[in-house]
């Protein structure tokens, strides 16, 4: 059996979707779901129908039922993602975490969270507590996961630009010679 890195580095994320596209229940979600992962863990969401409310619900009552929605799909679809994801695990080498999107409420289920090391420096570690003391979070491994999330949300388009250009690397250095 191949190791935990061998199975992850034998498959494009080309390869990887169409498996999920071949595997996974055509009537799972109402279209194709978007599949994300990293060297841990491989996200799949996907859409699920919108509930039919009166043409007057206010938006409480639209963002309840989609949330309704998401829940009674989790767990009446639980066997099916169970089946795929324990298939998945193993060719992979990596965990299978769902979510489900209606409209514009989204969530996920069971997502890994994944310690990571970072040595700080004194000024680093004193923003980290400036937002325990201030409320925002509960630990310096919350307070580090904020300003992640905030650079995210806030740095989106250079991220994106930054992953792009990774891929393309990827894709020259696997059309390069072998040295084998």
């Amino acid at each position: 059996m191949k190791g935990h890195r061998e199975a992850q580095a034998s498959y494009t994320d080309d390869e990887l979707s169409g498996w999920f596209a071949g595997r996974i229940p055509d009537d799972l979600f109402s279209g194709p779901p978007t599949i994300t992962g990293d060297r841990d863990e491989i996200l799949i969401v996907g859409s699920v129908p919108e509930p039919e409310l009166p043409a007057d619900a206010n938006e409480a009552a639209r963002a309840a039922a989609r949330a309704a929605r998401i829940a009674r799909f989790r767990d009446e679809t639980r066997d099916s993602r169970i089946g795929v994801a324990s298939d998945a695990e193993r060719l992979f080498g990596r965990k299978v975490s769902w979510g489900a999107r209606c409209g514009d409420v989204e969530e996920h289920f069971t997502t890994l969270g994944v310690p990571v090391m970072t040595r700080l420096r004194l000024s680093d570690r004193a923003v980290l507590d400036t937002l325990i003391d201030a409320g925002v979070a509960r630990s310096r491994s919350e307070a580090l996961a904020w300003c992640v999330r905030l650079v995210g949300r806030h740095q989106d388009e250079w991220i994106k630009s930054l992953r792009e250009a990774l891929t393309a690397v990827e894709k020259v250095r696997s059309e390069g010679p072998s040295a084998g």
